[in-house]
Protein backbone atom coordinates (compact mmCIF):
# COMPACT_ATOMS: atom_id res chain seq x y z
CA UNK A 1 0.00 0.00 0.00
CA UNK A 2 1.40 3.47 -0.64
CA UNK A 3 0.49 6.93 0.00
CA UNK A 4 -0.12 9.26 -2.89
CA UNK A 5 1.85 12.91 -3.20
CA UNK A 6 1.85 15.18 -0.54
CA UNK A 7 0.29 18.72 -1.98
CA UNK A 8 -1.48 16.60 -4.94
CA UNK A 9 -3.57 19.75 -5.26
CA UNK A 10 -1.00 21.90 -6.05
CA UNK A 11 0.87 20.59 -8.35
CA UNK A 12 -0.83 20.25 -12.08
CA UNK A 13 -0.63 17.03 -13.86
CA UNK A 14 2.05 17.80 -15.80
CA UNK A 15 4.11 18.56 -12.99
CA UNK A 16 2.61 15.72 -11.02
CA UNK A 17 3.74 13.15 -13.72
CA UNK A 18 7.33 14.24 -13.58
CA UNK A 19 7.63 14.62 -9.48
CA UNK A 20 4.90 12.90 -7.56
CA UNK A 21 6.42 9.44 -5.53
CA UNK A 22 9.73 10.81 -6.46
CA UNK A 23 12.55 11.97 -4.77
CA UNK A 24 16.22 12.14 -5.01
CA UNK A 25 18.20 8.61 -4.04
CA UNK A 26 19.52 8.83 -0.81
CA UNK A 27 23.13 7.07 -1.47
CA UNK A 28 24.24 9.22 -4.50
CA UNK A 29 21.42 11.56 -5.23
CA UNK A 30 20.23 9.72 -8.28
CA UNK A 31 17.25 12.08 -10.09
CA UNK A 32 15.57 8.89 -11.62
CA UNK A 33 14.25 6.11 -9.22
CA UNK A 34 16.37 3.27 -9.69
CA UNK A 35 15.58 -0.26 -9.96
CA UNK A 36 15.66 -1.84 -7.11
CA UNK A 37 15.90 -5.22 -8.43
CA UNK A 38 16.59 -6.83 -4.87
CA UNK A 39 14.05 -9.86 -3.59
CA UNK A 40 14.91 -9.34 -0.14
CA UNK A 41 16.40 -7.54 2.13
CA UNK A 42 19.05 -6.90 5.13
CA UNK A 43 18.34 -6.04 8.72
CA UNK A 44 21.47 -5.59 10.81
CA UNK A 45 19.72 -6.87 13.70
CA UNK A 46 16.89 -9.80 14.06
CA UNK A 47 13.98 -7.57 14.24
CA UNK A 48 15.00 -3.91 13.43
CA UNK A 49 13.72 -3.08 10.01
CA UNK A 50 14.08 -0.51 7.51
CA UNK A 51 10.32 -0.91 6.08
CA UNK A 52 11.62 -3.69 3.54
CA UNK A 53 11.59 -6.98 4.06
CA UNK A 54 10.42 -9.15 1.02
CA UNK A 55 9.71 -8.02 -2.35
CA UNK A 56 6.62 -9.33 -3.05
CA UNK A 57 5.52 -7.64 -0.22
CA UNK A 58 7.34 -3.81 -1.03
CA UNK A 59 9.69 -2.73 -3.40
CA UNK A 60 11.29 0.87 -3.44
CA UNK A 61 10.75 1.05 -7.40
CA UNK A 62 6.73 -0.23 -7.23
CA UNK A 63 7.02 2.59 -4.76
CA UNK A 64 7.62 5.72 -6.24
CA UNK A 65 5.18 3.91 -9.24
CA UNK A 66 2.42 3.43 -6.46
CA UNK A 67 2.64 7.08 -5.23
CA UNK A 68 2.63 8.49 -8.72
CA UNK A 69 -0.42 6.73 -9.91
CA UNK A 70 -2.46 7.66 -6.97
CA UNK A 71 -1.22 11.43 -7.38
CA UNK A 72 -2.19 11.37 -11.04
CA UNK A 73 -5.67 10.05 -10.14
CA UNK A 74 -6.23 12.65 -7.09
CA UNK A 75 -6.21 9.30 -4.80
CA UNK A 76 -4.52 8.67 -1.80
CA UNK A 77 -3.65 4.95 -1.80
CA UNK A 78 -1.99 2.77 -5.33
CA UNK A 79 -1.55 -0.52 -5.70
CA UNK A 80 0.75 -2.11 -8.49
CA UNK A 81 0.05 -5.51 -10.25
CA UNK A 82 1.91 -7.69 -13.01
CA UNK A 83 -1.48 -7.38 -15.57
CA UNK A 84 -4.52 -5.20 -15.74
CA UNK A 85 -6.52 -8.66 -15.35
CA UNK A 86 -4.55 -8.89 -11.81
CA UNK A 87 -5.74 -5.42 -10.70
CA UNK A 88 -9.35 -7.19 -11.89
CA UNK A 89 -8.73 -10.56 -9.96
CA UNK A 90 -7.77 -8.41 -6.62
CA UNK A 91 -10.55 -6.07 -7.00
CA UNK A 92 -12.98 -9.07 -7.22
CA UNK A 93 -10.90 -10.73 -4.30
CA UNK A 94 -12.91 -8.25 -2.05
CA UNK A 95 -16.14 -10.39 -2.42
CA UNK A 96 -17.61 -13.93 -1.05
CA UNK A 97 -19.71 -16.74 -2.24
CA UNK A 98 -23.26 -15.38 -2.58
CA UNK A 99 -22.04 -11.71 -3.39
CA UNK A 100 -24.08 -10.39 -6.57
CA UNK A 101 -22.03 -8.08 -8.86
CA UNK A 102 -23.60 -5.63 -11.67
CA UNK A 103 -21.23 -5.49 -14.36
CA UNK A 104 -21.31 -3.61 -17.68
CA UNK A 105 -22.16 -5.52 -20.29
CA UNK A 106 -19.81 -3.87 -23.04
CA UNK A 107 -16.90 -5.15 -21.09
CA UNK A 108 -13.13 -5.92 -21.90
CA UNK A 109 -13.28 -9.70 -23.36
CA UNK A 110 -10.91 -11.16 -20.91
CA UNK A 111 -13.30 -9.29 -17.76
CA UNK A 112 -16.04 -11.54 -18.96
CA UNK A 113 -13.79 -14.32 -19.27
CA UNK A 114 -12.34 -13.86 -15.97
CA UNK A 115 -15.94 -13.13 -14.11
CA UNK A 116 -18.54 -15.87 -16.21
CA UNK A 117 -15.28 -18.86 -16.39
CA UNK A 118 -13.20 -18.58 -13.42
CA UNK A 119 -15.13 -16.70 -10.32
CA UNK A 120 -18.80 -17.73 -11.05
CA UNK A 121 -17.42 -21.15 -9.89
CA UNK A 122 -16.48 -19.41 -6.71
CA UNK A 123 -20.19 -18.45 -5.97
CA UNK A 124 -20.67 -15.33 -6.92
CA UNK A 125 -23.69 -14.09 -9.10
CA UNK A 126 -23.09 -11.52 -12.19
CA UNK A 127 -25.55 -9.39 -13.92
CA UNK A 128 -24.43 -7.85 -17.20
CA UNK A 129 -26.65 -4.29 -18.08
CA UNK A 130 -26.01 -1.02 -19.96
CA UNK A 131 -24.75 0.53 -17.06
CA UNK A 132 -24.49 3.99 -18.78
CA UNK A 133 -28.75 3.38 -18.11
CA UNK A 134 -29.47 4.57 -14.76
CA UNK A 135 -33.16 3.69 -14.27
CA UNK A 136 -31.85 -0.49 -15.31
CA UNK A 137 -28.70 -0.05 -13.42
CA UNK A 138 -31.48 1.24 -10.23
CA UNK A 139 -33.76 -2.02 -11.08
CA UNK A 140 -30.77 -4.39 -11.57
CA UNK A 141 -29.70 -3.69 -7.75
CA UNK A 142 -30.54 -6.82 -5.37
CA UNK A 143 -30.39 -6.93 -1.27
CA UNK A 144 -27.52 -8.86 -1.93
CA UNK A 145 -25.50 -6.25 -4.35
CA UNK A 146 -22.28 -5.67 -3.28
CA UNK A 147 -20.14 -4.18 -5.97
CA UNK A 148 -20.97 -2.14 -9.69
CA UNK A 149 -17.97 -2.61 -12.04
CA UNK A 150 -17.77 0.17 -15.04
CA UNK A 151 -15.75 0.54 -18.02
CA UNK A 152 -16.25 4.43 -19.12
CA UNK A 153 -16.17 4.76 -22.26
CA UNK A 154 -17.14 1.23 -23.00
CA UNK A 155 -14.31 -1.19 -24.95
CA UNK A 156 -15.28 -0.99 -27.98
CA UNK A 157 -18.40 0.73 -28.34
CA UNK A 158 -17.00 3.96 -26.68
CA UNK A 159 -20.43 3.69 -24.58
CA UNK A 160 -20.68 6.15 -21.18
CA UNK A 161 -21.68 5.86 -17.56
CA UNK A 162 -22.57 8.96 -15.73
CA UNK A 163 -20.21 9.12 -12.98
CA UNK A 164 -21.69 10.90 -11.05
CA UNK A 165 -24.93 9.46 -10.63
CA UNK A 166 -23.26 5.86 -10.39
CA UNK A 167 -21.53 7.56 -7.16
CA UNK A 168 -24.74 8.35 -5.74
CA UNK A 169 -26.18 5.32 -6.54
CA UNK A 170 -23.56 2.98 -4.58
CA UNK A 171 -23.07 5.69 -1.83
CA UNK A 172 -27.30 5.06 -0.90
CA UNK A 173 -27.31 1.52 -1.41
CA UNK A 174 -23.75 0.83 0.10
CA UNK A 175 -22.82 -0.81 -3.00
CA UNK A 176 -18.54 -0.33 -4.02
CA UNK A 177 -18.07 0.94 -7.28
CA UNK A 178 -15.06 0.42 -9.17
CA UNK A 179 -14.28 1.69 -12.90
CA UNK A 180 -11.74 0.90 -15.53
CA UNK A 181 -10.45 3.79 -16.76
CA UNK A 182 -7.84 2.61 -19.25
CA UNK A 183 -9.51 4.39 -22.13
CA UNK A 184 -8.93 8.14 -21.11
CA UNK A 185 -6.30 7.45 -18.71
CA UNK A 186 -6.12 9.61 -15.62
CA UNK A 187 -5.53 12.74 -17.91
CA UNK A 188 -8.41 12.75 -19.50
CA UNK A 189 -10.68 11.51 -16.53
CA UNK A 190 -10.78 11.03 -12.81
CA UNK A 191 -13.47 8.84 -11.24
CA UNK A 192 -12.76 9.44 -7.89
CA UNK A 193 -13.51 13.13 -8.31
CA UNK A 194 -16.57 11.92 -8.92
CA UNK A 195 -17.08 9.89 -5.88
CA UNK A 196 -16.20 6.65 -7.31
CA UNK A 197 -14.88 4.07 -4.46
CA UNK A 198 -11.89 2.14 -6.67
CA UNK A 199 -10.41 3.43 -9.96
CA UNK A 200 -8.92 0.49 -11.87
CA UNK A 201 -5.89 0.61 -15.27
CA UNK A 202 -4.42 -1.92 -17.30
CA UNK A 203 -0.98 0.27 -17.23
CA UNK A 204 -0.35 -2.15 -20.13
CA UNK A 205 -2.17 0.98 -22.57
CA UNK A 206 -1.58 4.67 -22.36
CA UNK A 207 0.01 4.94 -18.70
CA UNK A 208 2.69 2.89 -20.19
CA UNK A 209 2.20 4.16 -23.77
CA UNK A 210 5.10 2.19 -25.15
CA UNK A 211 4.26 -1.22 -25.89
CA UNK A 212 6.55 -2.77 -24.13
CA UNK A 213 5.14 -3.51 -20.46
CA UNK A 214 2.33 -5.62 -18.91
CA UNK A 215 1.03 -3.91 -15.75
CA UNK A 216 -2.50 -3.20 -14.04
CA UNK A 217 -3.29 -0.95 -10.79
CA UNK A 218 -5.69 -0.24 -8.25
CA UNK A 219 -6.28 3.36 -7.23
CA UNK A 220 -8.86 4.29 -4.05
CA UNK A 221 -8.91 7.18 -1.46
CA UNK A 222 -11.15 4.41 0.95
CA UNK A 223 -8.83 3.45 4.07
CA UNK A 224 -10.84 0.42 4.79
CA UNK A 225 -10.17 -0.84 0.89
CA UNK A 226 -6.92 0.03 0.58
CA UNK A 227 -6.08 -2.41 3.85
CA UNK A 228 -7.64 -4.72 2.10
CA UNK A 229 -5.76 -4.47 -1.20
CA UNK A 230 -2.44 -4.30 0.90
CA UNK A 231 -3.21 -8.00 2.09
CA UNK A 232 -4.51 -9.22 -1.61
CA UNK A 233 -1.71 -7.55 -3.23
CA UNK A 234 0.95 -9.30 -1.18
CA UNK A 235 -1.33 -12.82 -0.80
CA UNK A 236 -1.69 -12.76 -4.18
CA UNK A 237 1.33 -11.87 -5.16
CA UNK A 238 0.64 -11.15 -8.55
CA UNK A 239 3.16 -7.67 -8.30
CA UNK A 240 4.96 -6.01 -11.29
CA UNK A 241 9.01 -6.63 -11.48
CA UNK A 242 11.12 -3.40 -10.45
CA UNK A 243 12.04 -3.14 -14.18
CA UNK A 244 8.56 -3.22 -15.51
CA UNK A 245 7.57 -0.64 -12.35
CA UNK A 246 10.47 1.54 -13.51
CA UNK A 247 9.64 1.15 -17.56
CA UNK A 248 5.87 2.75 -16.32
CA UNK A 249 7.33 5.38 -14.19
CA UNK A 250 9.74 6.38 -17.54
CA UNK A 251 6.10 6.73 -19.11
CA UNK A 252 3.76 8.61 -16.59
CA UNK A 253 6.58 11.35 -17.69
CA UNK A 254 5.08 12.22 -20.92
CA UNK A 255 1.63 11.49 -20.41
CA UNK A 256 0.03 14.71 -20.80
CA UNK A 257 1.91 14.91 -23.64
CA UNK A 258 1.20 11.89 -25.20
CA UNK A 259 -2.94 11.84 -24.48
CA UNK A 260 -3.13 15.09 -26.10
CA UNK A 261 -1.37 14.16 -29.14
CA UNK A 262 -3.61 10.92 -29.23
CA UNK A 263 -6.50 13.06 -28.61
CA UNK A 264 -5.33 15.34 -31.39
CA UNK A 265 -5.12 12.99 -33.81
CA UNK A 266 -8.14 11.36 -32.76
CA UNK A 267 -10.22 14.29 -33.81
CA UNK A 268 -8.68 14.79 -37.06
CA UNK A 269 -9.28 11.85 -38.34
CA UNK A 270 -12.64 11.45 -37.39
CA UNK A 271 -13.30 15.49 -39.01
CA UNK A 272 -12.23 13.88 -42.03
CA UNK A 273 -13.55 10.59 -42.20
CA UNK A 274 -17.33 11.10 -40.47
CA UNK A 275 -18.72 11.44 -43.93
CA UNK A 276 -17.60 8.97 -45.89
CA UNK A 277 -20.26 6.19 -46.98
CA UNK A 278 -18.10 3.34 -46.45
CA UNK A 279 -18.52 3.86 -43.18
CA UNK A 280 -22.40 2.95 -41.81
CA UNK A 281 -21.34 4.21 -37.97
CA UNK A 282 -18.70 6.15 -36.10
CA UNK A 283 -18.74 5.56 -32.80
CA UNK A 284 -16.16 8.74 -31.15
CA UNK A 285 -17.01 10.62 -27.40
CA UNK A 286 -15.79 13.46 -28.99
CA UNK A 287 -18.21 13.62 -31.63
CA UNK A 288 -21.42 15.81 -31.50
CA UNK A 289 -23.55 12.75 -32.93
CA UNK A 290 -22.27 10.50 -30.43
CA UNK A 291 -25.53 9.81 -27.76
CA UNK A 292 -23.90 10.73 -25.09
CA UNK A 293 -21.48 13.73 -26.18
CA UNK A 294 -22.92 16.12 -23.72
CA UNK A 295 -22.15 13.80 -20.76
CA UNK A 296 -18.91 12.83 -21.99
CA UNK A 297 -17.64 16.64 -22.16
CA UNK A 298 -19.07 16.88 -18.49
CA UNK A 299 -16.80 14.50 -17.38
CA UNK A 300 -13.86 14.23 -19.66
CA UNK A 301 -11.30 16.77 -19.93
CA UNK A 302 -10.70 14.79 -24.14
CA UNK A 303 -11.78 12.19 -25.57
CA UNK A 304 -9.14 9.87 -26.36
CA UNK A 305 -7.44 8.08 -29.27
CA UNK A 306 -9.74 5.19 -29.51
CA UNK A 307 -12.60 4.99 -32.73
CA UNK A 308 -14.22 1.85 -34.15
CA UNK A 309 -15.84 1.52 -36.62
CA UNK A 310 -18.79 -0.16 -38.16
CA UNK A 311 -17.98 -1.44 -41.91
CA UNK A 312 -20.98 -3.62 -42.85
CA UNK A 313 -19.52 -7.40 -42.94
CA UNK A 314 -16.96 -9.78 -41.79
CA UNK A 315 -15.10 -9.42 -45.27
CA UNK A 316 -15.21 -5.64 -45.06
CA UNK A 317 -13.78 -5.35 -41.97
CA UNK A 318 -11.10 -7.60 -43.09
CA UNK A 319 -10.04 -6.01 -46.33
CA UNK A 320 -10.14 -3.21 -44.36
CA UNK A 321 -7.72 -4.11 -41.73
CA UNK A 322 -5.51 -6.12 -44.10
CA UNK A 323 -5.03 -2.80 -46.52
CA UNK A 324 -3.81 -0.36 -43.80
CA UNK A 325 0.14 -0.16 -43.60
CA UNK A 326 0.49 2.81 -40.79
CA UNK A 327 -1.59 0.88 -38.65
CA UNK A 328 -0.55 -2.40 -37.16
CA UNK A 329 -2.69 -5.52 -36.80
CA UNK A 330 -2.63 -6.06 -32.82
CA UNK A 331 -4.31 -6.65 -29.94
CA UNK A 332 -4.15 -3.85 -26.93
CA UNK A 333 -4.32 -0.51 -27.36
CA UNK A 334 -2.64 3.18 -26.19
CA UNK A 335 0.79 3.13 -27.61
CA UNK A 336 2.31 5.80 -29.18
CA UNK A 337 2.23 3.46 -32.75
CA UNK A 338 -0.88 3.43 -33.99
CA UNK A 339 -2.79 -0.38 -34.33
CA UNK A 340 -6.06 -1.59 -35.42
CA UNK A 341 -8.19 -4.18 -33.95
CA UNK A 342 -11.18 -6.66 -34.93
CA UNK A 343 -12.79 -6.97 -32.05
CA UNK A 344 -14.86 -10.16 -32.79
CA UNK A 345 -12.13 -11.98 -33.39
CA UNK A 346 -9.79 -10.66 -31.41
CA UNK A 347 -10.52 -9.49 -27.77
CA UNK A 348 -13.72 -10.03 -27.80
CA UNK A 349 -13.34 -13.66 -29.16
CA UNK A 350 -14.86 -15.45 -26.02
CA UNK A 351 -18.06 -13.55 -25.19
CA UNK A 352 -20.70 -15.29 -26.87
CA UNK A 353 -22.33 -14.43 -29.90
CA UNK A 354 -26.12 -13.67 -28.37
CA UNK A 355 -24.07 -11.16 -26.03
CA UNK A 356 -21.90 -9.52 -28.64
CA UNK A 357 -25.33 -9.08 -30.91
CA UNK A 358 -26.90 -7.74 -27.63
CA UNK A 359 -24.50 -4.46 -27.46
CA UNK A 360 -24.10 -4.17 -30.99
CA UNK A 361 -20.76 -5.71 -31.63
CA UNK A 362 -20.86 -6.90 -35.37
CA UNK A 363 -18.31 -8.87 -37.04
CA UNK A 364 -18.06 -5.59 -39.37
CA UNK A 365 -16.36 -3.73 -36.27
CA UNK A 366 -13.29 -2.29 -35.85
CA UNK A 367 -11.57 -0.33 -33.39
CA UNK A 368 -8.85 1.93 -34.49
CA UNK A 369 -5.80 2.81 -31.39
CA UNK A 370 -4.97 6.21 -32.58
CA UNK A 371 -1.13 6.41 -31.88
CA UNK A 372 0.83 9.58 -31.95
CA UNK A 373 2.19 10.20 -35.55
CA UNK A 374 1.54 12.80 -38.05
CA UNK A 375 -2.00 12.84 -38.57
CA UNK A 376 -1.59 13.36 -42.50
CA UNK A 377 -0.06 9.89 -42.39
CA UNK A 378 -2.65 8.52 -40.62
CA UNK A 379 -5.66 10.34 -42.33
CA UNK A 380 -4.00 9.01 -45.98
CA UNK A 381 -3.45 5.69 -44.28
CA UNK A 382 -6.98 4.96 -43.47
CA UNK A 383 -8.32 6.66 -46.43
CA UNK A 384 -6.74 4.46 -48.99
CA UNK A 385 -8.02 1.43 -47.08
CA UNK A 386 -11.42 2.74 -47.07
CA UNK A 387 -11.06 2.84 -50.74
CA UNK A 388 -10.39 -0.65 -51.19
CA UNK A 389 -14.04 -1.08 -49.70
Amino acid sequence: MTKGLMGKNIMKFATKQIHAGQHPEETTGAVITPIFQTSTYSNKKLGESKGFDYGRTINPTRTALEQNLAALENGKYGFCFSSGMAAVQTVISLFKPGDHIICTNNVYGGTYRLFEQIIKNYGLEFTYIDTSDIEELKKSIKKNTKFIYVETPTNPMLNITDLKKLSELGRSKNIITCVDNTFMSPYFQNPLDFGIDVVLHSSTKYINGHSDVIGGCLITSDDKIAEKFKFLQNSIGAVPSPFDCWLILRSTKTLAQRMRAHNENAMAICEKISMDKKIEKLFYPGLESHPQFELAKSQMRGFGGIISLELGSYDKAVEFCNALEIFQIAESLGGVESLVCHPVSMTHGVVPIEVRKKIGLSDGLVRLSVGIEDKEDLIEDISKALNTL
